[in-house]
This record gives structure tokens, sequence and C-alpha cells, in this order.
């Protein structure tokens, strides 16, 4: 009889040739030290290079992994989401596809999942945090400034919420991704802000995390379109569509 699945990892992945083998041998050389099963989720959102090549060999060779595509590039998000309603495990992380948290870092996150946590989101603003190489000056300040209109418009209480490395108790996560509405980058408040609408407890933890110099994010016309999306989610509640 197969054993369940203690951790499910979900990987957006865009345009990922250069970087996503390493990523993807950094997750298999930690998962082989681990005694639990697990899944290994990489959601391909539509690249246009060897990216889904790449990783469907990967997967062939050593297996556990699930290779999803979308057909266009979708949205983060929409990846996100995509990858989290096919998890089967007790837990569930997604986590970027850069890893620029290191993968050893879930340790931190199973005790406060133990302990009835619902949520453990990776942070990179709390004093305890540990930010080996930091953004460009102005992506910090525009990252700081977000936070600021989030606690503002729709939560307070987070120091950092668009760490990508979260992760999840895997039935929460399925109820939450499930009603999810944001494609992009905002897809991360949008989320906590469902987790705090149906009272989910959220514990954010402190992590490492290096810098990757070749960000997809546009600090100007991405900035814009995330604030738009605050103001959505706002709606959304506004019109009952996260019930």
């Amino acid at each position: 009889m197969t054993s369940p699945i203690f951790l499910s990892i979900v990987i957006p992945a865009y345009n990922e040739e250069a970087r996503i083998a390493a990523s993807l041998e950094a997750i298999y050389r930690y998962m082989a030290q681990q005694t639990y099963p697990y899944e290994l989720i990489v959601v391909d959102d539509g690249s246009t290079d060897l990216t889904a090549s790449i990783v469907s060999e990967i997967f062939q060779r050593k297996g556990h992994g699930i290779l999803l595509r979308n057909a266009t590039n979708r949205g983060k998000g929409y990846s996100v989401r995509c990858g989290v309603l096919q998890t089967q495990g007790t837990y569930v992380l997604f986590s970027d596809a850069d890893l620029s948290t290191p993968i050893r870092e879930v340790e931190k996150f199973f005790p406060y999942l133990e302990q009835g946590y619902d949520i453990t989101i990776g942070s990179r603003g709390l004093q305890e945090s540990d930010v080996q190489i930091h953004q460009a000056w102005y992506r910090e300040y525009m990252g700081k400034t977000f936070n600021r209109i989030v606690r503002i418009l729709l939560l307070r209480g987070f120091a950092d919420t668009q760490c990508g490395f979260k992760c999840f108790r895997g039935e929460v996560a399925r109820k939450l991704f499930v009603r999810q509405q944001i494609t992009h980058f905002s897809f991360d408040v949008e989320i906590l802000f469902l987790a705090h609408h149906h009272h989910y407890r959220v514990k954010e933890v402190p992590i490492q995390w290096f810098n990757e110099p070749h960000s997809r994010v546009n600090a100007l016309h991405d900035s814009a379109k995330m604030f738009i999306d605050l103001l959505k989610i706002r709606y959304n509640a506004w019109a009952g569509k996260y019930e």
C-alpha cells in the first residue's frame, strides 16, 4: 500500500531554462535526505524556451514529478493555483523557481503547522530574517511601500506578504486556492486575505533569502498592476466573491 504524500511542492516556472535544472536538482538532493513521501509539481506558464523539456527529462529520470503546462502565459498566481489544486499532500509548499529561499527552510514551518497553524509564510521583513543578498534599494523601497499599502487597504500584521515561499495544511490550501481570483503577482495578498476572511491561523516565519538579480518583476509596470489588484481584492470581498 502506498503511503500518503506528506509534502507537495509546487513551483511555477516561466522561461526558466537557465536555472530550473539546478533548482530541481537541489530539491531532489534535499528530499533524498528525508524519510517522508513527497510530490513535486512544476507548472510551466506558457514558456517559449526549453523549460518544459528540461523539466520533463529530469522528472523521467528522477520520478516524483508532475509537469503541468499552460497553453499561454497566464501569470504566476494562475500557475500556483493550477498546481495547488492538483496536490495530494498533507502539507503544500509553493516556492519560486529560483529557490531564493533554500528548500531546507521548509523545516522551519513544520513545527508551527503541527502546533495548529493553518498557513506558514516565509518572511524577509522580520528582525530574525536572514537576507543574504539584498535587492536593489529601489526594489526594497517599493516592496516596503507595497506592504504599507496592503496594511492600509486589506491586511494588518504581516511584515512581508510577497516572499515566494509559503506552506499550508493541504486541505486549507485547496479550499483557499479554489476561491482565488487574482492571477498575477498580488495573488499572495489575496490568499492571505482569504485566510483571514475564513478565520485560518497564519504564522509569519523568518527565513533565509538570497536575491535573484534576474527578477521578472518590472518595478514600475508591475507595481501599478499590483496596486490595482489590491483594489480588486477589496471589491471582490465587497461583492461576496470570497464566500
